[in-house]
């Protein structure tokens, strides 16, 4: 049996008879057929040709199926963005009267859909913190709970979630387990494993890895996504062809490039544990953090994120972020080039201040996205920016 790495540089759409080497771009809005016999099979269902790039094209189905590969899921669906793969597989699979368990530490915009927009279709909610007990998930599933969504690493606050205890709570009370993997990526940790029924990911972040292009995806159980597909086939969230070409051939090297973050990252939570100017850092990997147990269990290293609470508070994040000369300021992650940013102004703006030191997003958070730089240029840059 081949490695997952391998699937991930290996598996590619059929050749054509040109005989390329490498895939080529299918810039199709829709596909022709022989004969009327096998256009009325394809819309019916009863054959796998591509119809029309919205249900599905080539470019897009190489891609899914190298995440499923790495994730070890049965199938997936490829979405515009990591925010309609995360809807998707809300919407898709509850309905009016359902519950939806979360963990209360996600990203803004997931927040803002659990708690404004679900809602507005009878979706209730609640949260639950991310350190909970077993105990504490048990009495938090209500009769109606039809799905636990969750992330870990969380964003932005590096809390881990045990996969193991969850997954049996959920496999317990038969409700849909769904994780964004989107920190840790499938070469560092395998939700299905721990028994995840759904992984969902931000493809725009490590999955690129250079800042290029917007995607999501989902993978997971047959049957749960086959309702995700007819839901966004309709909907119409479906990833281009070329964004799914740019991150199908972006997983050819996200292992040997999350190596890389991993490293770097470790070296810099290192360096800067104890410095004077923070209050405190967190990076899963270091025996101070207080999931390290966890995360060492879970994951293969610790990734490519370091935070950090700046004594000062909101004017220091400030002062810290006008002072960087390489790091980069902007809404993104996952990136080749490092990237800091200050959640609480930005990603995370629209919780309350209540909402957000409820997940630890205090005024003076830092989050470093370590890059592919130079380990020592990018702790240069961070320390002179602390001085």
């Amino acid at each position: 049996m081949r490695h997952k790495i391998t699937d991930a540089i290996r598996i590619q759409t059929n050749k054509t008879n040109e005989m390329e080497h490498s895939t080529p771009l299918f810039l199709t809005s829709s596909f022709c057929f022989d004969d009327a016999e096998s256009m009325r099979a394809a819309f019916a269902d009863e054959t796998d040709d591509n119809i029309y790039s919205r249900f599905s094209n080539p470019n897009v189905q190489e891609f899914t199926d190298k995440i499923c590969a790495l994730e070890g899921a049965e199938v997936g669906y490829a979405t515009a963005s990591g925010m309609s793969a995360v809807f998707g597989s809300f919407m898709a699979l509850m309905k009016k009267g359902d519950h939806l368990l979360s963990c209360n530490s996600i990203f803004g915009s997931t927040h803002t859909v659990i708690s404004k927009y679900l809602p507005k279709y009878g979706i209730d909610h609640s949260y639950i913190a991310a350190n909970a007990t077993e105990e504490e998930w048990e009495a938090a599933i209500q009769p109606n709970t039809k799905m636990i969504y969750l992330e870990t690493p969380t964003n932005p606050g590096l809390d881990i979630l045990d996969l193991d205890m969850i997954g049996k709570v959920a496999r317990k009370h038969q409700i849909i387990l769904n994780v964004d993997n989107c920190f840790a990526t499938p070469v560092n940790q395998r939700p299905i494993e721990y028994g995840a029924d759904l992984v969902v990911h931000s493809a725009t972040k490590w999955l690129d890895g250079q800042g290029r292009v917007l995607g999501g995806v989902i993978v997971g159980k047959k049957e749960l996504i086959h309702d995700i597909y007819l839901f966004c086939r309709s909907t119409g969230p479906a990833l281009s062809p070329f964004n799914a070409w740019i991150l199908s051939k972006s997983l050819e090297t996200l292992d040997v490039r999350m190596e890389r973050h991993a490293a770097n990252a470790l070296h810099i939570a290192t360096a800067l544990e104890n410095h004077p100017k923070l209050s405190w850092l967190k990076y899963p990997f270091l025996k101070s953090h207080p999931q390290y147990a966890i995360a060492t269990k879970q994951m293969q290293n610790g990734g490519g994120i370091v935070c950090f609470e700046l004594k000062g508070g909101l004017e220091a994040g400030r002062h810290f972020l006008n002072r960087l000369k390489m790091l980069s300021l902007t809404a993104n992650l996952g990136d080749t080039r490092s990237i800091a940013s200050h959640p609480a102004s930005t990603t995370h703006a629209k919780l309350t201040e209540e909402e957000r030191l409820a997940v630890n997003i205090t005024p003076g958070l830092i989050r470093i996205s370590v890059g592919l730089e130079h380990r020592e240029d990018i702790l240069a840059d961070i320390l002179q920016a602390l001085s």
